[in-house]
């Protein structure tokens, strides 16, 4: 075992000295030591059911015969980081929690991992790091926050408070009924109640094989989560016996069987980030023509908010992902499980419980996946857009163009009613590198909702957006802004063709003013410190994964 490079050997007693104090006794010298990664936090709604996981994890782990340490890693809440400079440190926060992770394992040189997390970046970051260590690893997310109430209505985070404010901005709620909505809409543990980027990178994570069949829907402190966690606890021991590393399980194969699991979901465009990166640091390089290539093929069979008006509750007591397996079958690739299954045989004997919730593939909801990759002069190396939740008519657009340099020069605009219908608005230099960072604009994008522009304004950023953003909403521009990308020179009254179903985003301006554009472009100077001036010089785009340049597979 890596453990006994700390434990065993005479010139390793101050190592074992060190662990007496933690309270090891001589009978554990022989165990596997197993680390339990936890983002508990009182910050995070998603977070602070998680010392009952722990607990339960803890539990598993030495019913089988393992030893367990809590370690910790920091987390961010991206709706309460979202609108401000904060969002800043939400997608950098992604490799500080995988760097954060290889040097606690390696330090102390631990022989397994339970992975115990729930939200938009720490989900991913903590695969990279599975990835990248290569040692044995389950993943553990803490599920999905039940529905709030209000007026006899089930609520949600997003419809119901970043779209209220829109609503409020327009008169059509008053004072009380906003406040009352705010108090309602989240109404405890878990993370938010739709298919944004928390609760589509659970799936996703279960769809790769790395977490128990039922792990990704099963619901925040409901006492399902606490068994799963707890077998999850005895089934990282075994694979330690077994030696069944993430190398093992993140294939082609899986990869391949996740992003149809995301695209049949209607799944966060956040997820043509974390996907690549993950593959990355498991050694595979995949692109983003990887997801328009399988969502041409894979129907959008789950309509889950934003898009739809389902909610996660509805997704786990129709079957949860093992149902929306059992559907996708004829599509799936053979590939092994954190389970010691093959995702074939947990496919085949899922069943769906719900048929309305989670549709047959000759049924859908749509024909295509959620996600579609657009190329154009405007973004040659690719852009997504959740093409799910746009309606018929906003798939294709021709707007004039209203640019900002910054998400909160438009969201000023938005707010103050100057935003008028037939426009595209373009938020820039809000990239990885440009940001940096890549800010999500869902408060942007929910006002717009709020304020019924959805249906004759659409929005263009080479940032990104969260999960919840539904509309003509198309972010990871790349080449971004301050890497030469042509959304540097969109000027004001431009016209701007989005076409979806032919996958085009076009700027209608000739190629020799472009040229003499881009040739005086002067880009606004920021002035960056600490992390996130390290985090620019490093990081690459977003058709990447905005993962670092020293990480990128050639």
């Amino acid at each position: 075992m890596r453990s006994e490079n700390t434990k065993k050997g005479v010139e390793r007693m101050p190592a074992r000295s060190l662990y007496y104090a933690t309270g090891v006794t001589k009978k554990d010298w022989d165990k596997p030591f197993i680390g339990i990664v936890s983002s508990f936090t009182d910050l995070i709604p998603g977070h602070i059911s998680m010392r009952d996981l722990e607990r339960a994890i803890e539990k598993g782990v030495h019913s089988a015969g393992g030893y367990s340490f809590i370690l910790s890693v920091p987390g961010i809440c991206d709706g309460i980081a979202m609108g401000h400079s904060g969002m800043y440190y939400s997608l950098p926060s992604r490799e500080a929690i995988a760097d954060a992770i290889e040097c606690v394992v390696q330090g102390h040189q631990l022989d397994g991992l339970v992975l115990l997390t729930n939200c938009d970046k720490i989900n991913p970051g903590m695969m990279i790091a599975a990835g990248r260590l290569n040692i044995p690893a389950i993943v553990v997310t803490a599920g999905p926050m039940h529905s709030g109430n209000y007026k006899n209505v089930r609520r949600s985070l997003v419809r119901d408070t970043f779209e209220a404010v829109g609503n409020y901005q327009k008169g059509l709620i008053n004072d009380i009924e906003f406040e009352e909505l705010c108090e309602a809409a989240c109404p405890g543990p878990g993370a938010c109640q739709g298919m944004y980027t928390a609760n589509t990178t659970a799936c996703v994570i279960e769809s790769l094989g790395m977490s128990l069949p039922g792990c990704a829907t099963a619901l925040a402190g409901f006492s399902k989560k606490r068994r799963i966690a707890y077998l999850s606890g005895m089934q990282i021991v075994e694979l330690v016996k077994q030696n069944i590393t993430p190398r093992k399980i993140i294939t082609e194969a899986s990869i391949e069987n996740a992003i149809r699991v995301d695209l049949a979901l209607g799944g966060s465009t956040n997820t043509c980030l974390h996907i690549p990166a993950i593959a990355n640091a498991a050694g595979i390089k995949i692109t983003l023509d990887w997801f328009d290539r399988l969502g041409k093929d894979t129907p959008h069979i789950a309509n889950i908010r934003p898009g739809g008006e389902h909610f996660m509750e509805d997704l786990e007591y129709a079957g949860g992902i093992p149902a929306v397996l059992n559907r996708l079958k004829t599509k799936l690739k053979s590939a092994n499980t954190v389970a010691l299954k093959n995702i074939l045989e947990i496919a085949e004997s899922a069943k769906v419980i719900n048929p309305e919730v989670i549709r047959s593939i000759d049924n859908p909801y749509h024909k295509e996946g959620g996600i579609a990759v657009l190329k154009g002069n405007i973004a040659p190396d690719g852009c997504v857009v959740k093409q799910s939740a746009v309606s018929e008519k906003m798939k294709k657009f021709t707007g004039k163009a209203r640019v900002f340099n910054c998400e909160e020069d438009a969201m000023k605009e938005v707010m103050a009613g100057k935003i008028k219908e037939n426009t595209v608005i373009v938020i820039r230099y809000e990239g990885p590198k440009g940001g940096p960072g890549m800010r999500e604009m869902l408060s942007v994008t929910a006002a717009v909702c709020g304020m019924g522009l959805a249906e004759s304004v659409a929005l263009i950023t080479d940032g990104r957006f969260s999960g919840g953003t539904r509309g003509p909403c198309i972010g990871h521009i790349s080449p971004e802004a301050l890497e030469g990308g042509i959304i540097a020179a969109i000027k004001d009254g431009d016209e701007i063709i989005i076409d979806i179903p032919a996958r085009k985003l076009e700027l209608n301006v000739s190629d020799e003013e472009l040229k003499n554009r881009m040739n005086n472009i002067k880009h606004p100077q920021k002035k960056l410190t600490g992390y996130l001036r390290r985090y620019a010089n490093m990081v690459t785009s977003a058709a990447t994964g905005a993962v670092f340049k020293d990480d990128l597979l050639e």
